[in-house]
């Protein structure tokens, strides 16, 4: 849950398009060339990949979409899932023409999911899409991490999360529950008044999003098999520390998309492309993926504003 000290990337400009249903998707634009959308992971919003956009500016117009209910974007609303994250997603590809996609953890669930019915998108990279099939399960933790929102515990619910979602080297997973739950618990109370950059969530704001991640990823669950309909070129890319589960949703892939780059980034975890981590490690493996030219030549489309 890191982000930049402001919204806004030097030499980005913030912009807008509407969903399905009428609310509004705010997104970042920086950089020139063909058009790429990048889509955050859960507990996160465009901030967070605000580092691996600049990096990829230079070769690319990169787009950095709020998902509803976090930053410019509008509230969840009715919300059903995966349908209405897809129709999110689509309203922006439409806008910019963007036949490149990235998504990070539930982002990637989110991207696999609008590549099965968009054969627009030509060229897709997933970091760790945590997808349930075959016994690999997901949102496990999200039935006590409701408990623990409702009753007050924000710092207690984040807990949950964290140790639930951690990378395999992580200190956190050995870590007693209780006493950092109370830690966390507590700075969020210090810190609940404290203004944040304009765009920029904080903790408190964010904590409440992840249900609905866990709401969306659980909409995917099924065989992998079905993603052998895809038409585009794939990119899985993953830590060399993540969570077997993760890791496994990226061997699974593997073997239903045998055509699909795999590149595992060494000595990195789940969140590598967040601001925080490693995004540069990231971006060169995106350079070299979105470089060539897509199988499918898309029509030009006028860039938004």
């Amino acid at each position: 849950m890191n982000g930049e000290p402001g919204f806004s990337s030097p030499g980005s400009a913030p912009g807008e398009v509407r969903s399905a249903d009428g609310t509004a998707i705010g997104y970042q634009r920086i950089g020139t060339g063909p058009a790429v959308v990048l889509l955050h992971g859960a507990g996160q919003s465009s901030a967070n990949l605000m580092r691996l956009a600049r990096a990829l500016s230079g070769a690319f117009r990169v787009y950095v979409p709020d998902r509803r209910g976090r930053g410019r974007s509008g509230p969840y609303g009715e919300f059903h899932g995966l349908r209405t994250e897809i129709e999110d997603l689509s309203a922006l590809l439409d806008a910019c023409g963007a036949s490149r996609l990235f998504g990070l953890s539930s982002g990637a669930v989110i991207a696999i999911e609008a590549a099965l019915v968009r054969p627009d998108i030509t060229k897709l990279a997933l970091y760790e899409p945590p997808l349930t099939f075959d016994g690999v399960v997901h949102g496990e933790w999200a039935p006590q991490y409701q408990r623990q929102l409702t009753a007050g515990k924000p710092g207690a619910a984040l807990m949950t999360v964290l140790k639930a979602t951690a990378d395999r080297t992580s200190l956190i997973r050995w870590i007693p529950q209780r006493p950092l739950g109370a830690t966390l618990d507590f700075a969020i109370r210090r810190t609940a008044d404290r203004p944040t950059p304009d765009g920029v969530m904080s903790p408190r704001e964010l904590i409440p999003t992840l249900p609905y991640d866990a709401q969306t990823v659980n909409g995917a669950a099924g065989a992998l098999e079905r993603f052998g309909r895809l038409s585009c070129e794939v990119l899985l890319l993953g830590g060399s520390r993540s969570a077997r589960n993760l890791t496994a949703s990226l061997d699974g892939l593997s073997q239903v998309l045998p055509d699909a780059r795999r590149a595992v980034l060494h000595g990195t975890g789940h969140t590598a492309p967040d601001n925080s981590q490693k995004p540069d490690r990231a971006a060169a493996e995106l350079r070299r993926f979105f470089a060539s030219p897509p199988a499918t030549t898309i029509g030009p489309a006028t860039p938004p504003r």
